[in-house]
């Protein structure tokens, strides 16, 4: 598979022996065409790969936050046909990696080839599958190989030694580290056991290796970045967006808290 922008990146950040900033928010939060402007300004603040939710009305491995800009996002018209115009636009402007996260029923929905090929034709670089098992992965897997997208890969803290084998053999992009059980949403501390889970990953893969799940300080995100070669951070972010105004003034006030994230892990 040819590389994608996913594989540049962290192959930039490799040489420079630098740490990796993904920032996840919700497609169409609070419109798709706000999402440009957010997503190009994350990018200004640093951000080295955008990690966009595509609108689903069961997200069953969020928390609130992620629940409600998922919602906000389908209330304000966002269809999958709607996304990928997004998308599009984006690139007109940006050549900044991005992947969806996303569950199974809206691509199904859409017909999964199809919706393969429709995303990379617009300029997406890959996909995080939440509710697609990797034992029932097969079928989907070469859809994604066919269309030049990494197939990020999901490790929990309660994927066995064994799983993770079979799991990291599949990856392309990045594994994406789970740092603690449960959904999304901004915690307290770091999850105790998320620099063991990290190295179990590392041990077992050259891929690079992104913890997120409960970041949401510049604190958390340069220990996180201390363990592994990114940092996700999705709940604060989508928070800081949502909870300033909808104005210049308040997207740079949301990009200016992204940015203080960005150099902590940048600083490691």
């Amino acid at each position: 598979m040819k590389k994608t922008r996913v594989d540049r990146k962290f192959a930039e950040l490799q040489r420079q022996g630098k740490k990796g900033f993904i920032a996840y928010l919700s497609a169409g939060d609070p419109n798709l065409a706000d999402t440009v402007d957010i997503v190009l300004r994350l990018e200004d603040a640093g951000v080295d790969l955008v990690e966009l939710g595509l609108p689903f009305s069961d997200p069953l491995a969020d928390g609130r936050v992620n629940q409600e800009a998922a919602t906000r996002a389908l209330e304000a018209g966002s269809t999958f046909d709607g996304v990928m115009e997004c998308i599009a636009k984006i690139r007109e402007r940006s050549e900044i990696p991005m992947i969806f996260y996303a569950y199974m029923n809206p691509l199904l929905a859409h017909g999964f080839d199809q919706a393969m090929a429709v995303s990379a034709q617009a300029g997406i670089d890959g996909f995080l599958l939440l509710d697609l098992p990797f034992e029932e992965a097969g079928p989907y897997r070469h859809a994604l190989a066919a269309n030049h997208l990494n197939a990020i890969q999901l490790v929990t803290p309660t994927t066995p030694d064994e799983r993770i084998d079979k799991i990291v053999k599949r990856a392309s992009g990045f594994v994406y580290c789970v740092s603690r059980e449960g959904v999304t949403g901004v915690q307290d501390k770091l999850a105790e056991g998320a620099g063991a889970l990290v190295q179990r990953i590392k041990s077992r893969t050259g891929c690079p290796v992104a913890l997120g799940f409960g970041i949401g300080t510049p604190e958390q995100a340069r220990g996180a970045a201390h363990l592994s070669d990114a940092v996700v951070v999705g709940s604060a972010i989508v928070n800081s967006f949502h909870n300033n105004p909808h104005t210049a003034e308040g997207r740079a006030a949301a990009a200016a808290f992204v940015g203080e994230m960005v150099k902590a892990v940048k600083e490691v």
